[in-house]
């Protein structure tokens, strides 16, 4: 008997994750040969280009959100790890203290300004600067500082008295100067060729001026000297370009049969607010037999409106009148990434460059496995 093809209904049911109310199902991907028989789900680059492509719903300097749709989930993972651990970014490697006498200790001070991220010039921070390569001879290691792989920044601030201050004054802001040390307070000192790339606007500076780094009173006083390097998030997190690259499958909603009147009311509030929408009976749908709208026109009916929205918290599938009403499920093939910048990159320039690294690394390895055959 000769195999049918299976129908497109077929195929939809099989990328959707099925969530019931105690389980999950139809977790494994089954796009490939010997799963179904009669059926090639061999790889195939041309099918891969007509279903794969990205819808972008957000895109601000420090956020974006975009859906990726046909895509293994592997692919989508490796996305996400490229951009947390393998973009590289500028970050504070080395601090070193001449004077503290704040409350705070040195390796907090140091830890403290270590995680201030920190903005400038795109094209001196992606194309001038170079890695930083500690030597093995630690005699040279003030030789190997140099324009191209090493920013220079100053911490000097001395907390005095504020002799202006109004009599009975209690707020330590107006009481004292620099009661407060701010990442502001950090000084940029271009050295060499650094002055071409980091002046102006694009001067090296931290994302967020406002970030509070100590507290100082009256005879305190912090002074330091930083010096910033490039690294990657796989050396520590605070080389890691974003606070956040997270991606989440797409929510499948299914209304099997009408729900009607209050349990309509009741089903939406099951769900995050703008999912399920309330909409009355058309006189059509009424008037159609088997529709389960019959002799109900006029009355509210639940309907999906927008499913990226939910967070499948299967509450509805704790109440009664909703059994066998309706399926939930997460489309495997779906992923919508949540991607906030720490703000050295933009947020979409991250994806992209994480775009770049996964296609040279599969160039890297071909030329292994070339080599390796030959």
């Amino acid at each position: 008997m000769p195999h049918k093809p299976p129908t497109k209904e077929e195929l939809e049911r099989r990328k959707i994750v099925g969530i019931h109310e105690e389980t999950v199902t139809n977790v494994s991907a089954n796009d490939f040969p010997m799963t179904y028989p009669g059926e090639d789900h061999s790889w195939d680059i041309e099918a891969f280009k007509r279903n794969f492509r990205i819808e972008f719903h957000q895109n601000d300097p420090f956020e974006a959100s975009f859906s990726l749709i046909g895509c293994d989930a592997s692919i989508a993972n490796a996305f996400r790890r490229i951009m947390i651990a393998d973009i590289p970014t500028l970050a504070v490697e080395t601090v070193f203290i001449n004077n503290n006498t704040s409350v705070i200790q040195d390796e907090v001070l140091a830890h403290r300004l270590g995680l201030i991220p920190f903005k400038g010039g795109r094209e001196g921070l992606h194309k001038f600067l170079k890695w930083w390569r500690r030597p093995s001879d630690e005699s040279q290691i003030n030789n190997s500082y140099y324009d191209f792989n090493t920013v220079l920044l100053r911490l000097e601030v001395r907390c005095e008295h504020n002799e202006d201050a109004a009599p009975g004054e209690t707020d330590p802001t107006k009481l004292y100067k620099h009661a407060h040390v701010y990442a502001r307070d950090i000084e940029f000192c271009p050295v060499g060729r650094q002055s071409r790339y980091f002046s102006g606007d694009d001067a090296i500076a931290p994302v967020n001026p406002d970030i509070l780094i100590a507290k100082l009173r009256p005879g305190q006083e912090i002074s330091l000297t930083i010096h910033m390097h490039k690294g990657v998030g796989s050396d520590h997190a605070k080389f890691s370009p974003v606070a956040t690259a997270s991606y989440r499958l797409m929510p499948v909603i299914q209304i099997e049969r009408p729900i009607l009147g209050a349990d309509a009311e009741k089903f939406a509030r099951c769900f995050p607010r703008g999912v399920i929408g309330l909409e009355p009976v058309t006189k059509e749908e009424a008037s159609r037999e088997g529709s389960g709208y019959e002799g109900h026109e006029g009355e509210l009916k639940a309907v999906v409106v927008d499913p990226m929205r939910d967070t499948v918290s299967r509450e509805c599938l704790r109440h009664e009148e909703f059994k066998g009403k309706v399926k939930l499920g997460r489309r495997r093939d779906h992923f919508i990434f949540l991607v906030e910048s720490t703000g050295q990159w933009e947020s979409d320039a991250i994806f992209l460059e994480a775009v770049a690294h996964l296609k040279k690394r599969a160039q890297d390895l071909e030329k292994q496995v070339v080599n390796m055959v030959r």
